[in-house]
C-alpha cells in the first residue's frame, strides 16, 4: 500500500481540554480506517508540535494503527515528508495546519 496524504486544517474550536483547536480527529481515524492504514505519520507545523502527543495517543485510542510523529520543521502544505513517509513505512500521512488548504 503507497502513502497516502489527508490535509486537514485547523479552527479556533476547542476539541479537548489540553487543547485549543479541533484536530478534525474524527475525520482522521475515519480516514484511517477506510483506508486501511496500519502505520499513520502525523506531520505539524511548528506552532502546533505542543499539542503532537495529545493527538497521537488518541488517534491511536481510536484505531488500531501505529501512530509515529514527525518533528522535522514543517514549513507549510508544501512541506510534506513524503519520501521520509515511504522510507517508514507510513501507509498515511495526515499533515496539520493552521489554515484550511
Amino acid at each position: 500500500m503507497g502513502s497516502k496524504r489527508l490535509l486537514v486544517s485547523l479552527g479556533s474550536v476547542v476539541y479537548y481540554p489540553k487543547m485549543d483547536y479541533d484536530f478534525e480527529l474524527g475525520r482522521v481515524v475515519d480516514e484511517i480506517k477506510k483506508s486501511g492504514a496500519r502505520v499513520v505519520g502525523l506531520q505539524f507545523p511548528e506552532g502546533l508540535k505542543q499539542y503532537a502527543l495529545d493527538v497521537a495517543r488518541e488517534i491511536e485510542k481510536r484505531s488500531n494503527a501505529v501512530v509515529l510523529i514527525l518533528a522535522d520543521p514543517c514549513y507549510g502544505p508544501c512541506d510534506t515528508k513524503e519520501l521520509e513517509a515511504k522510507r517508514l513505512n507510513i501507509d498515511l500521512l495526515v499533515q496539520f495546519g493552521h489554515d484550511r488548504y
